[in-house]
């Protein structure tokens, strides 16, 4: 079989850009990833072949700053409502197009920040028949996260099904993407300061209540929160210390 013309792009040093041009020399298609380096442009163009096996990409073509300014301004797209988000592009094995009559299944796991993705990767096992969706508000690291998806899905047909990324800001647009009294809240930090912060204005707050610890000694997710997470991972090897706090969404009595 003749394979198919390999697709070139170009890329920065921080990752691939999804602007493809079809080569014409088969000859080179048996190669799975050439690089060439510009320094004088800091280009990269990567060739790759469509006979190629799938690879997981690599963090040092993401990495960015830890933190991004949510108050910034960024260019987001969202839905305006919950009713109006079409989660077939995301879960396209697991929820129908939008022209279905089908019902489609709601988001019940949301990883906050979710950085590079671990948390999702570790969940996605132990909960398939639940869909679950990281934010995350840097460009880079999303982009890494959702090909660390395509990739997993590719070299595991049938899992990785279950879990999607999305560039957003959460402090702004979560009610766009989901219906009000889902669930526990899990809120987990290095930071003491920032912990009792959280706790004090959930606490106050007259929809939630705080789990109580007896009641999570038997939640597998608590002890993937500080292990399964880069932020956590990096705690870890410092020898410091977490501070966990679940809250419950009660119903509202109006």
């Amino acid at each position: 079989m003749t394979p198919k013309p390999p697709r070139l792009h170009a890329c920065d040093k921080t990752g691939i850009n999804r602007f493809p041009f079809v080569g014409s020399d088969p000859e080179v298609a048996s190669f799975f990833v050439c690089v060439f380096i510009c320094e004088s442009f800091g280009l990269y163009c990567v060739l790759e072949s469509s006979m190629a096996s799938t690879s997981m990409p690599q963090k040092r073509y993401y990495r960015q700053r830890a933190h991004a300014n949510p108050m910034a301004h960024h260019t987001f797209d969202y839905p305006v409502c919950p009713e109006e988000m079409d989660w077939s592009k995301l879960y396209p094995e697991l929820i129908p197009g939008p022209s279905s009559e089908t019902e489609a299944p709601k988001v019940e796991f949301a990883d906050i920040g979710c950085g590079y993705g671990g948390l999702l990767v570790e969940l996605s096992p132990l909960f398939p028949d639940k869909l679950m969706l990281g934010l995350e508000i840097r460009v880079k690291v999303s982009d890494y996260v959702q090909d660390r998806i395509r990739s997993l899905r590719e070299k595991n047909p049938g899992s990785y099904q279950n879990i999607a990324c999305l560039r957003s800001n959460a402090m702004k647009y979560l009610p766009n993407f989901f219906f009000k009294g889902q669930g526990l809240v899990y809120t987990i930090t290095d930071v003491e300061e920032v912990h009792l912060w959280m706790v004090k204005h959930f606490s106050e707050h007259p929809l939630f209540a705080r789990v109580p610890e007896e009641d999570l000694v038997d939640d597998v997710i608590i002890s993937r929160l500080s292990s399964c997470t880069e932020e956590g991972k990096k705690v870890q090897r410092n020898g410091g210390k977490t501070y966990l706090a679940v809250f419950r969404r009660i119903e509202d009595p109006l």
